[in-house]
C-alpha cells in the first residue's frame, strides 16, 4: 500500500517558469497518482523577505546567462510540447491583484478553473493581467464570476491569506517560484520537476 504523500507547488502567475511547471504537473500527477497542492504566494513579497531579486534583474548585466536561460526555456517547451507558450510582452506584470484573486477563488470554490484561466491569459494570450478590465474580461470569458472574485480579493482575510502563504514559504526556506515541497523537502525551479517526481515515487515506496 502506498504511503501518503503531500506535495505543494508554490506559485505566482508572474513567473513564466511556474507556468511551464503548471503545464507539466498533470502528467506527473497521472503517472504517480499524487495530487499537487497549489499554494498562491506573492513573488515580490517573497523576494523582499529572502533578499532576492528576479533573474531578469539579477542577470541584467550578464547577456550570456540571459541567452542561456532563453535556450533552457526553449528546450523545456520543445521537450514537453508546450506549443501554446508565449512570453508575455508586458513582463514583468504586477501580480498582486491576480494572486489575491487566487486566494479568493479558493474560498469561492473555483480555484482550479481560475488558475487555468489566469495562466493561459498570462503566458498564452499575452494579456496584461495587472489591469482590472483585462482581468474581468478574461475571467468572464472563461465563465467565472469576475465580480465575485475581484470583490472577494479585497477581503481582509483573503489579503491575510496571501501574506501568510508568502511568509510561511520564506520561513520554510523558499526564495522564489516555482518552489515545491515534498513531505517538507524543498525543490526549486522547473528543472527539478524530475527530482520531485523521483521523490514522490520514493516516498510512495
Amino acid at each position: 500500500m502506498s504511503k501518503p504523500v503531500h506535495v505543494e507547488f508554490l506559485f505566482d502567475f508572474g513567473s513564466p517558469n511556474a507556468y511551464l511547471c503548471h503545464k507539466v504537473i498533470p502528467a506527473i500527477e497521472a503517472r504517480t497518482g499524487v495530487k499537487f497542492h497549489y499554494i498562491p504566494i506573492l513573488l515580490g513579497g517573497l523576494f523582499k523577505l529572502a533578499n532576492n531579486r528576479s533573474p531578469a534583474e539579477a542577470f541584467a548585466g550578464i547577456p550570456n546567462k540571459r541567452a542561456y536561460d532563453k535556450l533552457e526555456v526553449a528546450r523545456f517547451v520543445a521537450r514537453h510540447k508546450l506549443d501554446q507558450y508565449r512570453f508575455n510582452p508586458n513582463f514583468p506584470v504586477n501580480t498582486l491583484k491576480i494572486m489575491r484573486g487566487a486566494c479568493a477563488a479558493q474560498k469561492l470554490g473555483c480555484f482550479e478553473q481560475y488558475v487555468a484561466t489566469v495562466y493561459a491569459a498570462m503566458w498564452e494570450q499575452e494579456e496584461n493581467m495587472a489591469e482590472d478590465t483585462v482581468i474581468a474580461a478574461r475571467l468572464s470569458h472563461a465563465g467565472l464570476d469576475a465580480q465575485a472574485i475581484m470583490t472577494a480579493s479585497q477581503d481582509p482575510d483573503v489579503k491575510a491569506m496571501l501574506l501568510a502563504n508568502t511568509e510561511s514559504a520564506h520561513a520554510r526556506g523558499a526564495f522564489g517560484s516555482p518552489s515545491f515541497f515534498g513531505n517538507g523537502e524543498i525543490y526549486f525551479g522547473k528543472d527539478r520537476l524530475r527530482d520531485v517526481e523521483d521523490e514522490i515515487v520514493r516516498m510512495q515506496g
